[in-house]
This record gives structure tokens, sequence and C-alpha cells, in this order.
């Protein structure tokens, strides 16, 4: 039974909410799974994935294969890695502690990635407003002085210089 690790759709028209699953090969796109392994929620931005990392890892060592962005996904939250890792301390070229240290610095070396943009955007979104409201003062202030009675002004200076005359 080929199985492989792909989205299973989910959420209403325009709005998807995906499923990560291990399926059998030959069920439907929505149709049976075998295993739950996360969700991915592309209507975010950033996009919200979680992903058990190591039941990925579990069938990937197994030989399920991903689909392409169920494989750009893994590579992503770090599966991928994981199992390369594994695959050297199975043949002896790290141990257990090393690959686990490993895969914990490139983990926060990612989460501190995905905050920096989380942190653009929010500053971007802040300077977007700040621009507005800006915009929205001036075209106040020139609406005001526009509705300003100007004829005041000129009938006052008009008696003042007339009463000077006399």
């Amino acid at each position: 039974m080929p199985v492989k690790i792909r989205l299973q759709r989910h959420g209403k028209k325009g709005k998807p909410f995906y499923w990560i699953v291990a399926a059998d090969a030959r069920s439907k796109r929505d149709g049976r799974y075998l295993e739950k392994l996360g969700i991915y929620n592309p209507n975010n931005n950033p996009a919200t994935i979680e992903l058990d990392v190591d039941g990925a890892v579990k069938w990937l060592d197994n030989g399920a294969q991903p689909t392409d962005t169920a494989r750009a996904i893994l590579s992503y939250k770090g599966a991928l890695l994981k199992k390369h890792l594994a695959g050297g301390v199975k043949k002896g070229a790290l141990t257990e502690e090393q690959a686990q240290a490993k895969f914990d610095a490139w983990l926060e070396e990612k989460a501190a990635k995905v905050q920096a943009k989380a942190d653009g955007l929010s500053k971007a979104d802040a300077d977007a407003r700040a621009k507005a409201l800006e915009a929205e003062k001036a075209v106040n202030d020139a609406r005001i002085a526009a509705a300003t009675p100007v004829v005041e002004e000129e009938v006052a200076e008009e008696t003042t210089a007339s009463n000077e005359e006399e």
C-alpha cells in the first residue's frame, strides 16, 4: 500500500484550511487517511503551520512520499532535517545528543526568522495606519480652512479703513 503525506482540504469556499495527513495514495483527496499529522492555514500572514514532526519522520522512515506542497511544509518545519539527522545517527556519524542539539539550534533560528517577519508586517501595518491618519488630518484641516468665513475679516478691514478716513 503506497502511502503519501499530503494535504486534505477543509474550510469554506475561498478560505482554505488544510490538514496534513498520511493517506493511502489510492484514496480520494478528502477521503480516508491513516493519520493526521498537523494543520496548515494559508489565510494568515505568515501562514499558520502546526506539525507533529516526530510522526512525520516516522512516516517518512517507513517510505511515505510527500507531495510537493507537503514536502515544502515538512522542510519548513524541519521534519526533513530531522529525518536526515536520524540517518546520520543510524550510520554512526552523529550521536543522538548532537543531532538533537543541531535540530534545536535550527528551530531557534527558524523561529527568529518567523518572528522577524511578523514584526516587520506589524510595523508596516502601523506605519500605513499612521500615514493614513496624517493624510486624513491634512484633509480635515483643509476642509476647516475652506469653511471659515473669510468675508468677515475683509468687512472688518473695510470698516476700520473707512473709520480712519473720517
